[in-house]
C-alpha cells in the first residue's frame, strides 16, 4: 500500500510539474505577445502637414484656422500669432479626427518667447492637450472651450517660484483624486518646473473613465479616475450635451492654442486593450 501511495504521489507531482512548465511556459509566450504588441505605436502627426487634424477656434467655424494658427514647420506642430494683430479670446483648439478611449499618448512639447500681450495672464508660458473631449463639429461657435479633460503644460516664468508641468485642468469636467471628487479646476502635479524652449517628454495613460496617469519625462507625476461632465469653466456649449455626472469613457485629443507660442513633435499613440 505505501509502494502504491508513493506511485500516486509521484504521478500527481509529475502532473503538476508538467502542469506548472505548460503554465510557465503559456506565460511566457503571452508576456512576448504583449511585449511584442507593446511596440505597436501610431503616429498621429506625419511632420509634413496637418492632415487628420481639424481647427476649433473661439468666435470662428469649425475648419477655419485663423491667421493660420496652427502650422507645420521644420517637422513640427507651431502654434504661432504673427498673423494676429491681437488675441481677442481666440482659444484654438486643433483636434486629431478620431476619439479614443484606452490608450498611451506620447508628445513632446517646447514654449516659444511669443505672447500676445492681451490673452489671459494665466496662460502665459501655459498650453495643454486636451482628452476625452467632445467632438469638434459639436463645438459652437462661440463657445470658448471645448468640454473636455486636459494634460496641462506650464513653463518656467522667470519669477523663481515653482512651476511644475503635467497637472491637469477639468474644463466643464469632474474627476476623482485620491479617491473622492476634486472640484478644484486644475490639481498640481509633482513634476518639476522646465524652462521655456526646452524640449519636455509628455505622456498620458488612459484607462476609459476609470484610471489616468500623467507622466513627465518617463516619471508618472499625477494620477486620477472617474472623468465625467460636470464643473464649471467652460460656456457657450450646446446644453444638450451638458449631462452633469456622465462618465466620459472616450473622446478626441485637441492640441491647445491660448495666445503662448508652443510646438508639438513626435506625437503617437498606443490602444491599450
Amino acid at each position: 500500500m505505501p509502494r502504491i501511495i508513493n506511485k500516486s504521489l509521484a504521478r500527481r507531482a509529475g502532473n503538476l510539474s508538467l502542469g506548472l512548465i505548460c503554465c510557465a511556459s503559456f506565460i511566457a509566450c503571452s508576456s512576448n505577445i504583449a511585449s511584442s504588441k507593446g511596440e505597436n505605436w501610431t503616429p498621429l502627426f506625419n511632420g509634413k502637414n496637418l492632415d487628420g487634424w481639424v481647427v476649433k477656434i473661439h468666435h470662428h467655424e469649425l475648419g477655419d484656422n485663423y491667421a493660420n494658427t496652427f502650422r507645420v514647420i521644420d517637422g513640427v506642430i507651431q502654434v504661432n500669432y504673427d498673423g494676429y494683430e491681437g488675441f481677442e479670446e481666440r482659444f484654438g483648439h486643433l483636434f486629431y479626427e478620431q476619439p479614443f478611449s484606452s490608450y498611451h499618448l506620447k508628445f513632446e512639447y517646447r514654449f516659444t518667447e511669443q505672447w500676445l500681450e492681451d490673452a489671459p495672464s494665466y496662460a502665459y508660458r501655459n498650453s495643454g492637450v486636451m482628452f476625452h473631449s467632445q467632438a469638434p463639429d459639436t463645438i459652437l461657435k462661440e463657445q470658448d472651450w471645448p468640454i473636455s479633460v486636459e494634460y496641462q503644460m506650464l513653463a518656467d516664468r522667470g519669477d523663481g517660484k515653482p512651476r511644475p508641468t503635467g497637472n491637469m485642468c477639468s474644463p466643464g469636467t469632474d474627476v476623482f483624486y485620491k479617491g473622492r471628487l476634486d472640484e478644484r479646476h486644475c490639481i498640481n502635479s509633482s513634476a518639476a518646473t522646465y524652462p521655456t524652449g526646452e524640449w519636455v517628454e509628455a505622456e498620458l495613460i488612459v484607462d476609459g473613465d476609470s484610471r489616468v496617469v500623467h507622466k513627465v519625462n518617463g516619471e508618472q507625476v499625477l494620477e486620477y479616475s472617474n472623468t465625467q461632465i460636470g464643473g464649471g469653466v467652460v460656456s457657450g456649449y450646446d446644453p444638450n450635451i451638458w449631462v452633469p455626472g456622465k462618465p466620459l469613457q472616450e473622446g478626441y485629443i485637441a492640441l491647445q492654442s491660448e495666445g503662448q507660442g508652443v510646438e508639438f513633435r513626435n506625437i503617437k499613440i498606443k490602444r491599450l486593450e
